[in-house]
């Protein structure tokens, strides 16, 4: 399993990264670079003179390392409390930059690329370090048929608080084996443990599936090296079931908490023409990359609709977004999770590595996505559940913006914004088989079933009858006559 502590996402470089051994840096050197990502000499020079190693602070952290070593109650070791050092040095920068230890590191390779052996989760790990957070289970794997939620808090694994657990080695293990989660849930009384046994995961990103004749369906639950060579597969098969060509095709990206940027690209490329499909901009030229579409339409221009919801972040929010400036599809259902923020992974020499935050993602309209998401042309509200099977309340705010230390949006704090819902089942596939036959039905539905309850709303209040307040009249004065004069004796 994956342990990762974020919803994840890879940029097509890797740049590897030496411990400094000597008095000058060694430089990082790129496995993987677009070629427009090289840097220019000025930039070079740029870099160069923001490498400077701040003597003073390094003295200052080598001065407390020292007298941990020394005089902390208990013998610390070195490798332990530098590694805790590095951690530390990237835990508030933001919610997406962390530290691999080498099983973190290779477990995150092994969800990249599809199999791993664990439950199935996306986790993000809390700022309190004594719970992991569901991002999102992964379809078809043991967290998922155990009903693990998007929201829920892990507390303890094998009874053990995850303050105690160094990474999340209890997560992992040999396929068959059974680990325990302990879980916390908004809406439960208290926490409750829930039983899962491990096996080999082997994440079947894309599914597909004829709606209706003509009309075909796929979903993609991650994107991994993969995925693009088979959502041409799957997009092939469904067009030649509709006699070579669809009528239109529904892109379901809910739930989808990003992965490889490439893989995303890919698929965008496979449906678009011509045209930019997403920009990243860092504060080095490394970081700065452009991805446009070539010629060719998987589809042949057969319409589309792609859905997303809050659970949507990253490289799906790169894809919808590329889609729907490009005008190629039409995006429904609720505002995305709003990660549009770029990772790129540092290998160190030791199999350690850093996942650091190096850019920011730009649709091809120059919107950033960061702590705004993608606004749905038609927005869909999931529908009310009652009682178990009720989402936690902890996603009514679901979203990039809500996470400790996130980046600060280009867009975030307009007006008018709130976090997008979680939108499960099979209703919001309907509706976007609806929209794909009918462009503007659903919003019209909406509109109409929205009056209808308002109306429906004010018929039900008991009629208010006019305020009455009992008849006053004129205040009368008792009749005076006038004095008589006394009788003359």
């Amino acid at each position: 399993m994956r342990v990762a502590r974020t919803a994840t996402l890879l940029l097509a470089m890797m740049p590897t990264l030496a411990l400094a051994q000597q008095a000058e840096p060694a430089a990082a050197a790129p496995a993987e670079v677009p070629a427009d990502a090289r840097p220019s000499t000025a930039a070079s020079s740029e870099e160069a003179a923001t490498s400077k190693v701040p003597l003073e602070e390094i003295r200052r952290f080598v001065a407390v390392y020292n007298a941990v070593r020394a005089a902390y109650v208990d013998p610390v070791d070195d490798k332990k409390l530098m590694q805790d050092a590095v951690r530390g040095l990237l835990l508030d920068l933001d919610p997406h930059s962390t530290y691999f230890d080498k099983e973190d590191a290779e477990a995150f390779d092994e969800q990249a690329n599809g199999a791993y052996e664990g439950i199935g989760v996306e986790l993000q790990q809390q700022p309190d370090n004594a719970s992991l957070k569901i991002i999102s289970p992964i379809d078809d794997t043991p967290a998922a048929r155990a009903g693990i939620l998007a929201g829920d808090l892990i507390i303890a694994i094998d009874g053990k608080p995850i303050s105690a657990i160094q990474a999340s080695e209890p997560l992992r293990g040999p396929a068959g084996s059974k680990v325990v989660l302990t879980i916390v849930r908004d809406g439960k009384p208290k926490p409750f443990d829930v039983s899962l046994a491990r096996e080999t995961i082997r994440v079947t990103s894309v599914r597909s599936r004829m709606l209706e004749p003509g009309y075909g369906y796929i979903r993609l639950s991650t994107f991994q090296a993969d995925t693009a060579a088979d959502f041409q597969k799957h997009a092939r098969q469904l067009s030649k079931q509709a006699g070579g060509q669809l009528k239109g095709l529904v892109l379901d990206l809910r739930s989808n908490p990003g992965g490889l940027l490439t893989a995303a690209v890919q698929v965008a490329d496979d449906l678009i023409e011509k045209g930019n499909i997403v920009s990243t901009r860092g504060r080095i030229s490394i970081s700065d990359a452009r991805f446009d579409a070539t010629p060719g339409d998987l589809l042949k221009g057969a319409p589309v609709v792609v859905l997303v919801d809050a659970g949507s972040a990253s490289a799906s929010e790169v894809l919808a977004g590329a889609l729907r400036d490009n005008q190629r599809a039409r995006v429904i259902g609720s505002r995305t999770f709003g990660k549009g923020s770029v990772q790129t992974v540092l290998p160190l020499d030791n199999g350690d590595s850093v996942k650091l935050t190096t850019a920011r993602y730009f649709t091809p309209s120059g919107k950033s996505i960061q702590a705004t998401g993608i606004v749905p042309e038609v927005e869909l509200k999931p529908a009310p559940v009652e009682g178990e099977d009720a989402l936690p309340a902890s996603l009514s705010d679901f979203s990039e913006a809500t996470l400790p230390g996130h980046l600060h949006g280009d867009g975030e704090g307009e007006e008018g914004y709130q976090a997008g819902d979680v939108l499960p089942g099979d209703g919001p596939i309907n509706d976007a088989l609806a929209e794909l036959k009918a462009p503007g039905s659903v919003a019209t539905r909406l509109k109409a079933e929205a009056a209808k309850a308002a109306a429906d709303k004010a018929a039900a209040k008991p009629e208010a009858k006019p305020e009455t307040k009992p008849e006053t009249k004129p205040e009368t004065k008792p009749e005076t006559k006038p004095a008589q004069a006394p009788a003359k004796p």
